[in-house]
Parts: C-alpha cells; sequence; structure tokens
C-alpha cells in the first residue's frame, strides 16, 4: 500500500511538470476512481484470432483457414476418458453425412439380397463405383453381365421354371395374365403312402413314443378280491354292516368331533400316487380311490378293511371319480379322455363318454329326479352336461377362460359352482349355460378344490396361494375375509378338504405329505403332523366317526387315522 502511495506522489509530480510543458492534465487518482487494474500497453504488432464454437453450424464472416482449423481453446474436463474425449456425434463414432440416392441405396441392397453381388460402397476405394462386393467378402471388377434387381437379366433362378401364359383379355374363360401358374406346379402336396408312413414314425420318434400303435378299446375288467361277495341274508358287499358299533344309516352327524391321535390302518395296493377318493354315499361304509397307476379300487373302512374289487378300463391316470346317491354306479373321468360309467357291485361298464378333452373334474347332479344327469369340467373350459340313458351331451357351459378344476352344487343343486384355471369362480343355475355370478378379483389365485360345508352355507376353497378362502354358499357368494386358514404349503398341488360332521374342524393335506387341522371357528391351527413320504393330495373326515379321516398320498398308500 505505501509503494502505492509513493507511485501516487511520484506520478503527481510528472503531471505538474507536464502542466507546466502544456500538455493536457491527467490525474492517475481520477484513473484509479474509474479502473482499479493498470494499464497494459501492447509491446508488439497485435494479432487477433477469433475463436470459432466447434459446435457451431454456420458463421456470420468469412474465415481464414488458420481460424476454421485453429486448436480448441479452454480447460479440458480432466475426468473425461479417453475414448469420451474424442469427438463423436452417434454412440460408436463419427458419422460424416453420405449422398447417395435413396433409390441406389434400395437397388444395391436388394441386389445383394437377391443375387448376392452389390457395388462397393467403400468411399476413396480405388476404381470407384467400377468395384462389386459378393458375400464372401471378395472384390472383384464389375461385369457387364452384374445387372441389379431393376434391370431385366436372364441370371435369376425363379425364371428357369415355365409359366402358363395367355395373356389375350378377350378370352374371358381362358385368361391368365399374371396368375398363371408354372407348368408343372403343384398346388396341393399330398405325400404318398409310403412317404405318409414314414413321415409318421419320425413324428413319432420326434415325440419319444415309438410307433404309433392304433388305438384299442382297452379291455374293460374288474377284479373282485373277496370269496364272501354276499353274506348270508344273500346281501352284496354295498349293504352297510350294522355290527361296527356306529349307526351307518344316521342322518345326524357326531355330536362332537375330537382330533385324531393315532395310525390305525395302512390300505396298499396302488403301484403309483392316488388321485382322488371317495366315501360311500351315506353309509361310508366303502372307499373308493382313483390312482395314477389306471386303477380304481374299493376298499372295506370296517372288520377286516379288504381290498373288495379294482377296476380295470383307462388306459391313463385316473383323474377324478364320483358315486351317484345310491352307490350303485359311479363315475370315473381319466387322462386317456374317457369317463366311463361303472356299476359298483359287479364292475362292468355301463356307458362310456368322451368329448376329445380331458375331463378334470365329474358330478353327478344331486338331486334325486336328475339322477340320470352328470356335469363334467374339461381342459378346452367347458362344463359338459351328459345323459347317461342316452349317452348325449345335453348341455354345454362354455364361459371360463381356462379348464375347468372343480364342480360343486349349492342351494339344494339348484345351482353350482366351477372354478378354473383363470382364477375365477363362476355360479350357474342348472341348465342356463349363462353363469349367474363371476366373481374374479386382481388378488385370488387359482382354486383347484372347493368343498361344502356339512351345513351348505360355506365353500372352503384350496387357494394356490397357501390359503383356504371361504366363500358364503348362499346368495351372494362373499368371500369371508375373517376366515382365512393358513400354514400349510400346496402351491402347485390340487389338494382336497374337508370339515369334520360337526362343522368344528377343517382339514386338509399339503405338498409336504402332512396333514393340517383348524379350528372353524378361530382359524386356528390346532394339529399337524406328516401322514405320507409325498404329497398328501386327499383327506376326507367319516362322516359318522367324531374322530376318524382317511389320508391318500402320492405315495400310493391310503391311511387311517383315529
Amino acid at each position: 500500500m505505501l509503494a502505492l502511495q509513493e507511485y501516487i506522489d511520484s506520478d503527481e509530480e510528472e503531471v505538474k511538470t507536464g502542466e507546466s510543458q502544456g500538455k493536457p492534465e491527467f490525474s492517475v487518482k481520477n484513473s484509479l476512481q474509474i479502473c482499479a487494474a493498470p494499464l497494459v500497453l501492447p509491446t508488439g504488432s497485435e494479432e487477433c484470432i477469433k475463436h470459432i464454437d466447434p459446435t457451431a453450424k454456420e458463421v456470420s464472416f468469412n474465415p481464414k483457414f488458420e481460424e476454421l482449423f485453429s486448436p480448441m481453446v479452454g480447460p479440458e474436463n480432466p475426468f473425461k476418458t479417453q475414448q469420451q474425449q474424442s469427438s463423436r456425434n452417434m454412440l460408436s463414432g463419427y458419422v460424416e453425412p453420405a449422398y447417395v440416392s435413396e433409390f441406389q441405396f434400395e437397388n444395391q441392397r436388394r441386389t445383394f439380397n437377391s443375387f448376392g453381388y452389390a457395388l462397393d460402397p467403400t468411399v476413396g476405394s480405388e476404381g470407384d463405383g467400377t468395384k462389386i462386393i459378393t458375400t464372401t467378402g471378395q472384390s472383384d471388377e464389375i461385369n457387364t453381365d452384374a445387372k441389379t434387381v431393376f434391370e431385366s437379366t436372364k441370371l435369376r433362378p425363379l425364371d428357369k421354371r415355365k409359366r402358363k401364359k395367355n395373356n389375350d383379355p378377350s378370352d374371358i374363360e381362358g385368361f391368365l395374365g399374371p396368375w398363371g401358374g408354372f407348368i408343372d406346379e403343384q398346388r396341393v402336396m399330398k405325400p404318398s403312402e409310403e412317404e405318409a408312413a414314414e413321415l409318421e414314425e419320425l413324428a413319432s420318434k420326434k415325440n419319444k413314443k415309438g410307433k404309433p400303435i392304433e388305438e384299442k378299446p382297452i379291455e374293460e375288467k374288474s377284479i373282485l378280491h373277496i370269496s364272501d361277495s354276499v353274506d348270508y341274508q344273500g346281501r352284496s358287499f354295498l349293504h352297510a354292516p350294522q355290527d361296527v358299533g356306529v349307526n351307518l344309516k344316521s342322518d345326524t352327524p357326531p355330536e362332537r368331533c375330537f382330533l385324531p391321535k393315532a395310525h390305525i390302518h395302512t390300505w396298499s395296493g396302488h403301484s403309483k400316487g392316488i388321485a382322488a377318493i371317495r366315501w360311500f354315499p351315506r353309509t361310508a361304509h366303502l372307499l373308493l380311490s382313483a390312482s395314477m397307476d389306471c386303477r380304481i379300487k374299493l376298499w372295506e373302512v370296517y372288520n377286516e378293511r379288504r381290498c373288495v374289487r379294482t377296476y380295470y378300463g383307462h388306459k391313463q391316470a385316473v383323474r377324478d371319480i364320483c358315486f351317484n346317491n345310491s352307490g350303485k354306479l359311479f363315475l370315473s373321468a381319466a387322462y386317456d379322455r374317457y369317463i366311463k360309467l361303472w356299476d359298483t357291485e359287479t364292475g362292468q361298464v355301463v356307458k362310456r363318454f368322451s368329448s376329445r378333452k380331458i375331463p378334470y373334474c365329474i358330478k353327478f347332479n344331486p338331486d334325486k329326479n336328475k339322477q340320470h344327469l352328470f356335469v363334467a369340467g374339461t381342459s378346452d373350459k367347458k362344463i359338459i352336461c351328459w345323459d347317461t340313458r342316452s349317452g348325449d351331451i345335453v348341455q354345454e357351459y362354455d364361459r371360463h377362460l381356462g379348464a375347468v378344476n372343480s364342480i360343486t352344487f349349492v342351494d339344494d343343486n339348484r345351482r353350482f359352482v366351477t372354478t378354473s384355471d383363470d382364477k375365477s369362480l363362476r355360479v350357474w343355475e342348472w341348465d342356463i349355460p349363462v353363469d349367474m355370478k363371476y366373481i374374479a378379483d386382481p388378488t385370488m389365485h387359482s382354486m383347484p378344490a372347493v368343498t361344502p360345508a356339512p351345513n351348505g352355507k360355506w365353500l372352503a376353497c384350496q387357494s394356490m396361494d397357501n390359503k383356504i378362502v371361504i366363500f358364503s354358499a348362499l346368495n351372494r357368494f362373499k368371500i369371508n375375509r375373517k376366515k382365512t386358514f393358513t400354514g400349510h404349503m400346496v402351491a402347485g398341488y390340487a389338494c382336497s378338504l374337508d370339515f369334520s360332521p360337526d362343522l368344528s374342524y377343517l382339514v386338509s393335506g399339503d405338498a409336504d405329505g402332512k396333514c393340517y387341522i383348524w379350528d372353524w371357528k378361530t382359524t386356528k391351527l390346532y394339529k399337524k403332523w406328516k401322514a405320507h413320504d409325498n404329497v398328501c393330495i386327499s383327506v376326507l373326515w367319516h362322516p359318522h366317526e367324531p374322530s376318524k379321516l382317511v389320508t391318500a398320498g402320492w405315495d400310493g398308500l391310503l391311511k387311517y387315522w383315529d
């Protein structure tokens, strides 16, 4: 600061001497007030280069060569990589605009696709515009015959075949024009018998099925495994025993049910997993089981607990079974696309039904006046109603968007509820092929097993998100959000469930082979135990016993618990 003051004082003296010599008065003090920076006077000849913005598309003056190609000035971004610093106008680099007419570009592209050659597009190559490039990548000098697709040429391979020609428009009947086919053309290509057999064999090899075998109807038979098919009064095994300490013909359920504690019996006889089990109607003194070994077996529940009869009649795994009200007949549905009506006592097949689709579930109409009608849910989204007397289809309910998994009759058999792979639940009036109620919710999952409560007021549905969901079976069919049973693992398996006869417990199998029992009122899990080595697919509580239930698994066993 002192130095600056001395500089100003000395400058004042110079200015005063300048005044006395007649020079104009100039004060540094004044100049400091205007601009604090010291004056810098140029020493050499001044060269002014105008800097052009590198991103500019046009300039408003005539620039010199040095100005156009001068290096970029200013600070560099120190964090940019070498790749990021390079100038580019697209992801892979810098592309300069090339001027090719659209027609020429298309012409060469199509020529290359059709004939396998085109003009070499490399800019600045030797012989510019005269070299051709082929599909192999070699470029050769152009020859006169290498024509493009827009020029007529005799080299096209398609032109070798001769066409039928008749371009005379006066010939109304025989005029062909551009629609004349080739002379030796075959419009319908059909293989000869030998070729067809060969093709079929190839296809079957592809599907790993071996040689295709002509479909012959399977021999339907039944084997009786007990010697005493009738008792001392001549009554068949369908007659309920009266010496078992339980009134099997009563309509009232046990007053109070209890949790089963012990495993009391195992029925074995199936060589593969069991798909479905059903009690004999009303008395439940017999048990019917359908298996993946294509067989259906009838077992005694009391006394010696023997296998009574085996029914052979399906070529593939049996999917579902259903007794009629009396138990004298039952239906079986299998993956061989057949539904068969059997006589329970004799083992004869009474009738066969098929809709060429796999039946997933079957149910007789429980109404005593409609025992000749049954419904089947199929893999092609339909529910088909058959008449067992004529064997004809009498009604089709076709509204679902996925394979039908279950059919349950409600409301004194006036209506039935169906569930499907489309994750919906539909309610139908009997014989009206339009659903009266459609229940679908984004939170709902597929429900492949549905069981009605003994009082007919509720439907328990096994949901594929490892829950049991309860719907009201009266008028509204509303979901009961307070009653949801969880804790088991069923995702991917149609594990059926059942109620205890007094409606105090709900029982279900699961994918790990366990059996679960919940309290109906509180939805609390009361008991679980390992019942089978594989999936426990079906559980049934005995309708006349307070604590007995049967479980069926994919290990081929049926187990009785008390």
